[in-house]
């Protein structure tokens, strides 16, 4: 699938809360694989929304459905490391890396794609 494919697809919940939308599909370059979806939360036309960048591993695609399934309460997510289009994180930060998959429950991926 082109990755183009999966901007703008919704975000649900195990509760079928919506959580948003995939924004942007960010590349770990040391890996050359998906490493984090941006999901837009919140906000109307794009003001005040607050953007989470939700580990790839996070993220279930429900292809009949054609959205994707975040395992988070709409409560939880409020509470995440978001940003806001203006303040982007430097998501090379190893801090801000481990910070991340700890909130979603998830592992960064090995930099050698053979470590796997």
């Amino acid at each position: 699938m082109g990755a183009g494919t999966l901007t703008g697809n919704d975000v649900f919940n195990d509760a079928d809360e919506d959580l948003g939308e995939i924004r942007e599909i960010m590349l770990d370059v040391r890996t050359g694989r998906i490493g984090y979806a941006v999901l837009s939360f919140g906000g109307f036309f794009g003001v005040g929304e607050k953007l989470f960048a939700v580990p790839w591993a996070a993220l279930e695609l429900d292809t009949a459905c054609r959205c994707f399934v975040l395992h988070v309460s709409k409560a939880r997510l409020e509470s995440a490391p978001g940003f806001d289009k203006q303040h982007w994180p430097d998501m090379a930060d190893p801090e801000w890396e481990r910070d991340v998959h700890r909130f979603y429950g998830t592992e960064p991926q090995p930099a050698d794609p053979q470590d796997n």
